[in-house]
């Protein structure tokens, strides 16, 4: 391999657009195209064109009216037509004197004083003409169109671009097409030199829709890679070990129930059995808990947890937020400890002798439950016997962390910790293997069960591939009592209405969150921010305690805020979106989220969800402002439509998925590299689920084909999916 510092500024610029291998270069695919296989008259041309013509210099000058300016004239025989250039250098000034021929390519515009292209691109006439569509690549500084065209080619020449689907698989319908009278499938080396180089005739709205068959047959493939992989890796997982945790009769978890304030629902006593079957097997479970805002997930991973420690084992929990994870702390610490459970704290923000008390408790095994911020996963918490990790509001943690939990599972279940041994007494597992027999408890555990819990439901298409490799529960309906929020959309100039209603509100007992996106003055962005609101708010409702919360004040006024809140002692709690999960105040009934617009929709449904949790009626007002055009953008107008328009959490996901794309939705599962380049979610349905059917039995008959198809799309992307 070439030496990094040896290489020309052009080879950089490539490694830069990720395109070291010939397949990365075979399958860097054209933004668009231009067509130079054809010469037009100018008499002969439309306004709006763009044509290619050929013509003669007839006259060059710099002018300076309005601004400094190249103007070129030039003449093809049947009319003529101003090249006007604004930026320039002297070598074009140069290659366009008057008497030289040339060809020209840009968008004719029509006047009163004749034919115009601005900026167009222009070459010495002569030579035969390109006998396909020439493709415009996306690029950056210091790779010219040029040059990637050429190293594109080279690439495909050079690729192994040989048939991955093995005989006897059905190929999708969508990539045959009639070629010489007779009805075939597209292959991939065919696809890509035509997508690089397509004739001239081709319909060009097939290209740039993407359902010419060529298209078809790459979304084909790399779906079908995106399902051999994330369906390898659930095969793995489930040849690995792991503690089978059964729930004995009358022990901990049938305890907790009896203790509970409130009935489960029908759709919580569901999920909590999809895990408690996944918990009593010996493989690990590897499951996907989605339910909307206000569902009842924290009390499902409740009783996992209590099977889990009524196992003799521990269990982690790991939340995004410090406030998130204090909250599930005081609901844990409210149903466990009372049935002798130890619960541990763990945040970035303690204090040296608290933590100290806390990682003493957690690598003892006194702690059942351990509950924290990614603190958890840092080098120096030792855990005795995990043996189940959940994780709340999993797209939240990028890859790095979630794989550094897994990896913080294997350590306690090496060979001589706790883990990989089996529990003595009560706590065995009935029919537990013998640790030498490389069963369920011996030696070959290797890794803990993991529950993975969202509020941001998922969308069908992107369970069937984004998450094709886990077991997915949902929590479809709502505990009783929860009361529907309006939402009203309301422009920033009738600010002093909302403020009315927050009088309103008070008047009635009620307590009001008021949202910001910033927390002090930017120089870049002009928002209202937190600490303005809070002061405006607190003259103009004298004698009412305002409060503000934000990410950056230290822990304990945070804590402290947030005590007087949940209390009831403050009535508007002015915040950042600290608040957007977790935070569970039965009595605010009012929520108002300023710059609205700012937020993804998402966002806003989470932080609606922080009202409508008590009997009262409940509202979210969406204050926007439109800036200085006067118009909201068409991304931010269609979020508050959709949030003015429906409370489903699904369908809220549904539009954020059209609104956004999958790899924004997800974080990009979240690797900061999209698993999917050229399928479309929203169209391809059809091809998803032939892959999805098409993979099993790849895997089964088909292994080494399977292993290079998912190679040549993948690299080494998979691994994002054991994450």
């Amino acid at each position: 391999m070439t030496d990094k510092k040896e290489m020309s500024a052009p080879q950089k610029a490539l490694l830069k657009l990720g395109l070291a291998r010939d397949i990365d270069l075979a399958l860097h695919l054209p933004l668009r195209y231009e067509d130079e296989t054809r010469i037009v008259k100018l008499s002969e041309a439309r306004e709006g064109d763009t044509a290619q013509i050929e013509a003669t210099v007839t006259a060059c000058e710099v002018t300076f009216r309005p601004r400094r300016q190249l103007l070129v004239t030039v003449d093809d025989g049947s009319d003529t037509c101003v090249l006007r250039f604004f930026n320039f250098y002297p070598s074009q000034q140069k290659a366009l004197a008057v008497g030289t021929r040339i060809r020209a390519r840009g968008e004719l515009k029509g006047g009163f004083l004749g034919w115009t292209m601005m900026h167009p691109s222009f070459r010495a006439a002569g030579g035969e003409l390109p006998n396909a569509l020439t493709p415009v690549y996306s690029t950056v500084a210091g790779l010219p169109q040029a040059y990637l065209r050429r190293a594109v080619l080279g690439g495909l020449a050079r690729a192994d671009l040989s048939d991955t689907f093995p005989p006897g698989v059905a190929v999708p319908e969508a990539v045959f097409s009639r070629k010489n009278g007779q009805r075939s499938a597209w292959g991939l080396r065919e696809s890509l030199s035509f997508l690089h180089q397509p004739a001239p005739d081709v319909a060009l709205a097939t290209l740039e829709d993407h359902s010419h068959p060529a298209w078809q047959r790459l979304k084909a493939e790399e779906l079908l890679a995106q399902q051999l992989s994330q369906l390898q890796s659930k095969r793995e997982r489930a040849r690995h070990r792991a503690p089978a945790l059964a729930a004995p009769a009358g022990g901990l978890h049938e305890k907790l129930l009896a203790v509970l304030p409130f009935q489960l629902t029908r759709a919580q006593h569901r999920v909590g059995e999809d895990i408690a079957r996944d918990l009593a097997r010996p493989v690990p479970m590897h499951r996907l808990l989605q339910g909307d805002v206000g569902s009842g997930k924290t009390v499902v991973a409740a009783l996992a947890a209590a099977i889990c420690i009524d196992a003799g084992r521990q269990c982690a929990l790991m939340a995004p937020t410090e406030i998130l994870a204090e909250q599930h702390f005081r609901k844990l610490i409210g149903w466990l400890e009372p049935l002798g459970v130890r619960v541990a704290w763990l945040t970035g923000g303690q204090k040296k002798k608290e933590r100290a008390a806390m990682l003493a408790l957690i690598a003892s095994g006194e702690a059942g439950l351990v509950v924290g911020t990614h603190a958890v996963i840092q080098d120096q918490v030792q855990f005795r016997s995990l043996a189940l990790a959940i994780i709340d509001e999993q797209h939240r943690f990028g890859v790095a962390q979630r794989l550094a939990l897994r990896g913080k599972m294997q350590e306690s279940a090496r060979p001589g910790s706790i883990a990989a041994r089996p529990p003595q007494g009560d706590a065995a597992p009935s029919g537990g293997s013998d640790p030498r027999s490389g069963g369920a408890w011996g030696l070959s555990v290797s890794e803990p069960h993991l529950l993975m819990m969202t509020a941001t439901p998922i969308p069908r298409t992107l369970a069937m591939s984004y998450y094709a490799d886990l077991d997915v529960s949902t929590i479809d309906e709502l505990p009783p009592g929860r009361t529907p929020i309006v939402t009203k959309v309301i422009a920033e100039q009738r600010r002093e209405q909302v403020v009315e209603r927050i009088r309103a509100q008070l008047a009635q007992g009620r307590q009001v969150y008021w949202v910001c996106p910033l927390i002090e003055e930017s120089e870049t962005v002009d928002l209202t921010n937190a600490t303005a609101t809070h002061e405006a708010l607190s003259a103009a409702l004298p004698g009412v305690m305002v409060g503000l919360l934000h990410s950056r004040m230290p822990a304990a006024e945070k804590k402290a805020v947030m005590s007087l809140f949940t209390g009831g002692q403050m009535g508007v709690l002015v915040s950042t979106t600290v608040i957007e999960v977790g935070v569970d105040v039965p009595n605010a009934s009012l929520m108002v989220i300023e710059h609205a617009e700012r937020f993804g929709l998402s966002q806003l449904h989470q932080l609606r969800g922080r009202v409508g949790r008590g009997a009262a009626a409940s509202a979210c007002v969406l204050l926007y402002s439109a800036g200085d055009s006067g118009r909201l953008g068409e991304t931010a107008r269609a979020r508050l439509k959709a949030m003015a328009e429906t409370g489903d959490g699904f369908e809220i996901a549904r539009r954020d998925l059209d609104i956004r794309g999958p790899g924004e939705f997800l974080g990009a599962r979240q690797s900061g590299a999209a698993l999917l380049r050229f399928a479309d979610l929203a169209t391809d349905t059809d091809l998803l689920e032939w892959a999805r059917a098409t993979a099993p039995a790849m895997l089964d008959r088909h292994l080494e084909w399977a292993r290079r198809h998912a190679e040549r799309w993948l690299g080494g992307k998979s691994e994002y999916l054991k994450a």
